[in-house]
């Protein structure tokens, strides 16, 4: 028998407000009983396999085109600017433009960058090395990407600063205040265009050894991406590819932090870096859910999602299922892969474009951390951003260790 899910007896989870492990803790509870319950907004899905099932039917759509919407956004001018996105574009759109753009984020670029993000990591920890201490977040995190993504692109290093302002402006669209946000977002946004147009004008005339040069070069039977669709796929890059790895490496070394043993180990082993990284998103991810909605009615465990119906699955709470991952509560990076992968970079259409590249980043700057911060110990209080935070992580983590002669 079919049932509408809006009329199943289901618990009720309302975390606003509600410090992120605890969060964390209320909904793996409910996890053991329930497989999906209600949240103010929708739905929010709590098992491996079925929320692996919702990222991997094409028919549940990216709820990031409709955000403005959930948000209450009626300015005119901010919606009329809203253009489709890798990120959020579906269907045919979605698979024309992944089918151009993917060869260019393949695991061979982004190990073209491996030196450089080795340079870039030994040059940050060499400003607070002699010092013993520091502040992982601000002296190590928020600078770490932005050289990379400016490589990546082929941007000088005099814009640098610039790169890293725009993208926390326009991410503020995901920190739950958009409305207050909105003249800040669309000024940077603005400002990301105008910038993202220059370079792309200076490389259809000069071609280089660049993403940008490979985006503008990349065809498939006659089809190529106009200039819009560059200019919002270099912003794209720059948003998703600054956010995402800073908070990563904040939550990985907040993690590590706790287990002194497992940071010896990957300083003496770096060659374990790939098992740690993907260990440290699948037990603490900086992306912990995401959201869909229905885009038609779909009948999935004999239960009807009427169209428009939202979900959110939590990837946070699937990626410690003990269904999928042997002892989930145990951090451990000579963890043995599991039969499936965690769930912290998505999957199905919407799985991260960038995997390669933040992957990368994240297997270079954690064992040369390993190494050059032994001993490491958190020194005083971590604050952490809020738990409604699209992607999560420190605000701010002082620690101290031992600075080898």
């Amino acid at each position: 028998m079919v049932t509408s899910v809006f009329e199943l007896d289901l618990p009720t989870l309302d975390l606003i407000d509600v410090p992120a492990e605890q969060a964390q803790s209320v909904m793996r509870n409910l996890a053991v009983e329930h497989w999906i319950v209600r949240n103010p907004f929708g739905f929010t899905v709590l098992r491996y396999d079925d929320v692996a099932a919702v990222l991997r039917d094409k028919r549940w759509h990216s709820a990031s085109a409709i955000l403005p919407q959930m948000a209450g956004v009626t300015d005119e001018q901010f919606l009329a600017r809203r253009r489709v996105s890798i990120l959020s574009a579906e269907g045919d759109v979605h698979t024309r433009l992944r089918r151009l753009v993917a060869p260019a984020f393949s695991p061979r670029a982004a190990d073209h960058l491996r030196p450089f993000m080795r340079e870039v990591v030994n040059g940050l920890v060499d400003a607070v090395h002699a010092a013993g201490r520091a502040d992982i977040v601000g002296d190590i995190c928020e600078p770490y990407p932005i050289p990379i993504i400016c490589e990546l692109l082929g941007a000088p290093k005099s814009d640098w600063q610039l790169f890293s302002r725009l993208a926390q402006d326009v991410l503020r669209i995901f920190n739950g205040t958009l409305n207050d946000d909105l003249p800040v977002i669309m000024k940077a946004q603005d400002e990301l265009d105008d910038y993202a147009r220059g370079l792309i004008a200076q490389r259809r005339s000069r071609p280089a050894d660049d993403l940008i040069t490979a985006l503008i070069a990349a065809e498939e039977a006659g089809d190529k991406l106009d200039n819009d669709e560059l200019v919002t796929m270099v912003g794209a890059v720059i948003v998703g590819g600054t956010d995402t790895t800073r908070n990563q490496l904040g939550c990985s070394v907040a993690l590590f932090a706790q287990y002194p043993q497992q940071w010896k180990l990957l300083a003496e082993q770096p060659e374990l870096a790939p098992r740690a990284v993907d260990e440290a998103m699948r037990y603490f991810g900086a992306v912990r859910g995401t959201g869909r909605f229905a885009s038609e009615e779909i009948e999935y465990r004999d239960i009807v999602f009427p169209a428009g119906t939202m979900l959110m699955p939590s990837l946070s709470v699937a990626n410690r299922d003990g269904s999928v991952f042997a002892d989930p509560g145990t951090f451990d990076i000579t963890r043995e892969p599991a039969g499936q992968p965690h769930l912290t970079l998505g999957s199905g259409i919407h799985y991260c474009l960038g995997a390669s590249l933040a992957k990368a980043e994240l297997q270079e700057a954690l064992p040369i951390l390993a190494r050059r911060m032994p001993d490491l110990v958190v020194d005083g209080d971590i604050t952490w951003k809020p738990s409604q935070v699209g992607i999560f992580g420190p605000q701010r983590l002082p620690v101290t260790f031992t600075a080898p002669p």
